[in-house]
């Protein structure tokens, strides 16, 4: 087991599953599941154990699946990344105000 990382080296670690799931994108909308504001927290522990807490656009999404497989996909580039949890959550509930200005000018959302 790898040495206990510094404050600073986590939130670097962070900041690459963050970068490794913008190359996650969903097939329907063509936008990157962090620019549609799907991910709601990265959690990351020394042993390389990673939980992703997100959401979907709707309940019976029927990507879920692939979005996931996708995501283990996605955070084989970051070394640090052990096991990976994907965590669907339904609260708070997705709205589109959660999406980044980026997403909301390529689907034409104001």
């Amino acid at each position: 087991m790898a040495d206990k990382y510094t404050e600073e080296q986590v939130n670097e670690i962070k900041d690459k599953i963050l970068s490794a799931l913008e190359n996650v994108i969903d097939p329907e909308l063509g936008i990157d599941i962090i620019n549609l504001g799907l991910v709601y927290e990265i959690s990351f522990e020394d042993n390389g154990f990673t939980e992703i807490k997100m959401t979907l656009t709707t309940m019976g999404c029927p990507l879920a699946d692939l979005l996931t497989e996708q995501i283990h996909d996605a955070l084989k580039e970051v070394p640090e990344v052990g096991e990976i949890k994907v965590n669907l959550v339904w609260y708070p509930a997705w709205t589109v105000d959660k999406m980044s200005r980026y997403a909301r000018i390529a689907l034409g959302i104001r």
